[in-house]
């Protein structure tokens, strides 16, 4: 398999992952600036979003920094997220992966991040300046 060079643009804000009942209503909370995503399950409903916007009392892991995947990038295009993921993985940071319809989002808590950002700037991908609180 080829290697893959991605380019890879880091989202402003801190982020969180929060875990709700499988049959909550999508929370108002989550809608607002920045990368939002919403996915059920039937054991959870699993929302991502600027931390700020997350009440406190609410089941969430805190403290994720989010990347941008910088397509397009065809449906069937293949390595694309693994080469990605395989250097940080290989060298024990954890990642929380989101697939949209245009693209990927990879999430690292930030406390790796400096390990994230210079893994993977080793491993051949490009990493842009940070974009506006505000895109999405």
């Amino acid at each position: 398999m080829t290697t893959r060079h991605i380019t890879l643009q880091p989202l402003a804000g801190t982020y969180a992952i929060a875990r709700l009942a499988p049959d909550s209503a999508f929370p108002a909370w989550a809608d607002g600036p920045g990368f939002v995503t919403v996915s059920r399950t039937r054991d959870e409903l699993s929302v991502t979003c600027l931390e700020e916007r997350v009440p406190a009392d609410m089941q969430a892991d805190r403290g994720w920094w989010a990347l941008r995947f910088v397509g397009p990038f065809a449906f069937g295009a293949t390595g694309i997220v693994l080469s990605v993921i395989r250097p940080l993985s290989e060298n024990g940071i954890g990642v929380f992966v989101v697939s949209t319809f245009d693209g990927d989002h990879l999430l690292v808590q930030q406390a790796d991040r400096e390990r994230a950002w210079a893994l993977l700037c080793a491993a051949g991908h490009t990493l842009l300046a940070p974009e506006d609180a505000a895109a999405t």
